[in-house]
């Protein structure tokens, strides 16, 4: 018995020691350290990695070389790497619609047959014509990482500006094609963010910025951003400066001219939430923008104008949004008339099509649209085929047919045509994908944070599942500006979902899916409640036995990835893995490049004493302490990242290998040629791969 016990021991030796050993012989690169100390207000804080900020040093370029030599030797001892490759592959290839959208005696749609790099874009004569290619961007480089886009057609539909970007950064350029011909002209605008195409006349308004200093262009603050008229067939040089504010750099501006081609609206911003809005009528050629609504407090957005008059969307006094009726003669709030009054379910969007107006709301995270004429007279709510998300209802005031689409976790993307005067939806595609929903179930819990609030998460799991404790978990969330997480289906999910796994997605305060209260609950000062609504759904999950702390993942990308930073420093014993993708995790340095600056209004920043305080007591990088034991953890980010800089992530694991002890793994993994959110399908289909492959293997579990 003795020698047969001894035998067992000795084989069980042999299959732990190679990971052991595997861990034991990690080596991470010699991060070199630098003496730079910032004094914030009488605090003397070490950031010795500042170095790394500069990406276009060789010195980082050889930094990065050699941390993805690691990471990917790591990655490519994993013996099930490549079998989940291929499922992943497998259930990632099947083909994906947009809806249809109308232009002139044309429909264009986006289609991807299943592993294209890119959305092919197609044009069809009415609803019954053969679709043909209109753009391929998948021929215009040969990593397919050029993105295109339609941001805006002339208003007798005979041309359509396009939108081009390369490698996933934000920068784009806008061009122009002749519908009929398609056929590419000569235009060509350059150093462009967050901007459309508005036509009017024999051209379009659009927002740009100057050109970068070289060598600066996915790192320096973007500054100045000004409104353009650009003439078709124009060079860029000779477009008419329309409007620039030089007493207030850090701001956006956007344009938006009405579907009559009366009137030109001028959005201005601070950052990510709160704007004024003014207007100009385009048919009096001298006239000044004249402000509607001012102040950067709430957020007011036009829907439509009826005649002279203007149909806004507004959370103005109504945290929940309302649509009102105004003047631009007698714009003060006294003036204003309510169309749709604010409600108890959060108001969403609305938008207008065949003079109707559909608004779209959240009770719980799910959807519910209703139709409304512009009055705000109710006509009837369109019935959805089970709980979920659907968006869309857009169009022209002439169109009597529109489409919205609808998914859920486990019901893949369908897309209806709906007939506006009779409400009837007929089913226009159905997604076809090799996964049967009848095999899994999504529930909706509520569980309580820290501070006693309530909270909804989604869980997604098999039918029958055990809840024993051992289930493998992917916990997911965002938790900021004002956004919200609705159920979506993801084919790359199966490949947990089918090996027992659990997909789970808090609604966390901080975003938008109980209104501006939800939303303003977990900002500035008020931060710490979305960590601790994250680290009460991980509390959850373990207490009632979905799964246990070794086998509990955390992820979240952007302002998810700072959540996920936060939560692994404050709790770093709760998780087996984490994921912080492209997060901002230097939270005193965030305004210091691109558009970071944009976000002060929802994080403070450290040039305030008090955000200052604030922020260091929960930045990431900051918050990491020598001698811990963290989770195993993959950062992911990438060289073309300009929206958070990657220097976030490269100051971020620098810390953390050279404070973190124990045996879990802790690596970052660059990409190349990509941006915020993997560049192509083939960067998706690895990275999602690779981060599969990392959360089995530091569990335990094969494959």
């Amino acid at each position: 018995m003795r020698k047969r016990i001894l035998v067992l021991i000795s084989l069980l030796l042999l299959v732990l020691l190679p990971a052991c050993q595997k861990q034991a012989e990690l080596t991470y690169p010699v991060t070199q350290k630098a003496d730079v100390v910032d004094d914030y207000f009488g605090t003397k804080v070490e950031d010795p990695y500042r170095w790394l900020e500069d990406d276009k040093a060789v010195e980082v370029k050889q930094w990065v070389e050699e941390q993805n030599k690691v990471t990917f030797g790591y990655l490519e001892e994993i013996p099930f790497r490549e079998k989940i490759r291929q499922r992943v592959t497998e259930v990632y290839n099947y083909p994906k619609y947009s809806s249809p959208f109308r232009a002139g005696s044309y429909y264009f749609f986006y289609k991807n047959d299943g592993l294209q790099n890119q959305y092919v874009i197609y044009i069809q004569k009415g609803l019954d014509g053969e679709p043909d290619v209109f753009i391929d961007p998948n021929k215009l480089s040969p990593d397919g990482t050029v993105r295109i886009g339609l941001s805006g057609f002339s208003q007798d539909n005979s041309y359509v500006a396009i939108s081009r970007s390369e490698a996933g950064s934000d920068w784009m350029e806008l061009r122009v094609m002749e519908v009929e011909a398609k056929k590419e002209l000569s235009d060509r605008l350059q150093w462009l963010k967050f901007t459309g195409a508005s036509w009017h006349g024999d051209g379009f308004y659009y927002s740009g910025y100057d050109k970068p200093e070289q060598g600066q262009e996915l790192t320096a603050r973007n500054k100045f951003q000004k409104i353009f008229y650009h003439k078709l067939g124009d060079p860029q040089s000779k477009d008419t400066l329309v409007y620039e504010d030089k007493e207030h750099p850090f701001r956006y501006y956007g344009v938006d001219v009405t579907e009559d081609g009366k009137y030109l609206f001028l959005y201005a911003t601070e950052g990510t939430h709160g704007n004024e809005l003014y207007y100009k009528d385009l048919s009096r050629k001298k006239m000044e923008f004249k402000p509607l609504i001012t102040g950067f407090e709430f957020d007011s957005y036009p829907i439509t104008n009826i005649g002279d008059q203007f149909l806004i969307y507004t959370n103005t006094d109504a945290p929940n949004n309302r649509v009102i009726l105004l003047d631009p003669e007698n714009p003060g709030k006294e003036n204003w008339k309510t169309v749709i009054p604010e409600k108890e379910d959060v108001l969403r969007g609305a938008s207008t099509v065949g003079g109707q107006m559909f608004c779209s709301y959240l009770k719980d995270a799910t959807t519910r649209i209703y139709q409304h004429d512009l009055e705000g007279k109710f006509v009837r709510e369109i019935e959805l085929p089970a709980l979920g998300t659907a968006g869309g209802f857009y169009g022209k005031k002439e169109d009597d047919v529109t489409f919205y689409s609808f998914t859920s976790f486990t019901y893949p993307p369908v897309i209806y045509k709906y007939d506006v005067p009779s409400g009837k939806s007929e089913l226009f595609h159905k997604t076809e994908v090799k996964f049967n929903p009848e095999d899994y179930e999504t529930k909706q819990v509520f569980y309580q944070s820290k501070d006693g609030t309530n909270v909804p998460m989604f869980i997604v799991h098999k039918k029958g599942l055990k809840l024993n404790g051992k289930n493998p978990t992917y916990l997911y969330s965002y938790g900021g500006f004002n956004a919200s997480l609705l159920p979506y289906f993801s084919s790359t999910n199966i490949v947990l979902l089918e090996k027992g796994g659990v997909y789970a997605m808090p609604n966390i305060r901080g975003g938008g899916e109980y209104g501006e209260k939800w939303h303003r609950a977990g900002m500035l000062l008020d931060k710490q409640n979305v960590f601790d609504d994250f680290i009460a759904a991980a509390e959850y999950l373990i207490q009632e036995n979905y799964t246990s702390k070794d086998k509990l993942a955390i992820a979240g990308a952007s302002n998810g990835g700072l959540l996920v930073g936060a939560c692994m420093t404050q709790r770093p014993d709760l998780f087996r893995v984490a994921f912080p993708a492209v997060g901002v995790m230097d939270m005193l340095r965030y305004h210091k490049f691109t558009v970071g600056w944009g976000w002060a209004v929802e994080y403070g920043s450290s040039d305030e004493e008090e955000h200052f305080k604030n922020l260091y007591s929960y930045s990431p990088l900051q918050n990491l302490k020598e001698g811990v034991s963290y989770p195993a953890t993959l950062v992911t980010t990438a060289d073309h990242d300009d929206r958070v800089v990657p220097a976030h992530s490269f100051k971020f694991i620098a810390t953390l290998q050279e404070k973190h002890r124990g045996k879990n793994p802790v690596l970052i993994r660059i990409e190349t040629r990509s941006g915020h959110g993997a560049s192509s399908t083939t960067k998706v289909i690895e990275e999602i791969s690779d981060k599969w492959a990392f959360m089995f293997y530091n569990m335990g579990i094969k494959y």
